[in-house]
């Protein structure tokens, strides 16, 4: 502790034996002093020589406990607590996604495994213009594709497009936002998926947003559409169609408003991607 540039001035009782031990020295000279006139001899008291009275001195108090600038660094802070390992199970993945839908039915219509491995894998293929039918991420519909037949022809029945209608009401009712959001929390373990089946130098944001144009590049063809049979399945009679990728293909048998609905918000999500 830093001393003052002022002396300390003497406490009270000892100020007071020191006036004692003068008064009793000064007292002693002036009586034992020569004086010039006779005097009667007189009998001299005996003088009582006062001690001065020395009171103990107090015990010096307690310096104030300050930390010091060393004791302050000295002083280990807490670790702060580690973060909470994040959740990736099907079931925490599955909650996340319905909760950005409005749609009721969204629940019934994705699949309840293995979730952002399928969401890598699809996006994976559909960049590179190809299909992973083992990893959709949504359940079949259950209603069978149909034609009707006119004039020797196959067209595309209208129901076979509302089949996909209620997917579309799902995903369109899910807000863009509350989408990026869950995207940037599972970004990190969908990373290391995609580094296990792609480039591990790729970012899988650029892979998601090269499938989302290959999508959005899907043209736009009026109805009806003609169809044929190999006997295996149906295939666009016209080969403009029938030459587009298999993503493509896919979207466009959702139907001409599904599939413009389908574009808006895919639109929506590649805008907030950038």
């Amino acid at each position: 502790m830093t001393e003052s540039a002022n002396p300390k001035l003497p406490v009270p009782h000892i100020v007071l034996a020191v006036v004692i031990i003068v008064l009793v020295v000064v007292g002693y000279i002036f009586l034992s002093s020569d004086d010039t006139q006779e005097a009667t001899p007189q009998i001299a008291e005996p003088v009582v020589e006062v001690q001065p009275i020395v009171e103990p001195e107090p015990e010096p108090e307690p310096e104030p406990d300050y930390a010091t600038e060393d004791d302050i660094n000295d002083v280990v802070p807490e670790p702060e607590p580690m973060p909470e390992p994040l959740d990736i199970s099907d079931a925490t993945v599955k909650t996340s996604i319905i909760s950005t839908a409005t749609y009721e039915a969204a629940a019934s219509l994705i699949v309840n495994d293995d979730l952002l491995r399928r969401f890598v894998v699809l996006t994976d293929n559909t960049a590179k213009q190809s299909v992973a039918p083992r990893h959709q991420i949504v359940v079949p519909p259950e209603q069978n594709f149909r034609t009707y037949e006119q004039s020797g022809k196959s067209f595309i029945d209208a129901a076979s497009y509302k089949r996909y209608t209620p997917y579309v009401d799902a995903f369109d009712s899910m807000d863009t936002s509350a989408l990026l959001s869950l995207y940037d929390t599972y970004k990190p373990a969908m990373k290391d998926i995609y580094a296990e089946i792609g480039d591990p130098d790729d970012d899988f944001s650029d892979i998601l947003k090269k499938a989302i144009n290959h999508l959005l590049d899907t043209p736009e063809v009026p109805v009806p559409v003609e169809v044929y049979s190999n006997s295996v399945m149906y295939k666009y009679k016209d080969e403009r169609l029938e030459s587009l990728s298999a993503p493509q293909k896919q979207l466009l048998r959702t139907g001409p408003e599904n599939m413009r609905r389908i574009k808006a918000k895919l639109r929506e999500l590649k805008d907030a991607l950038q």
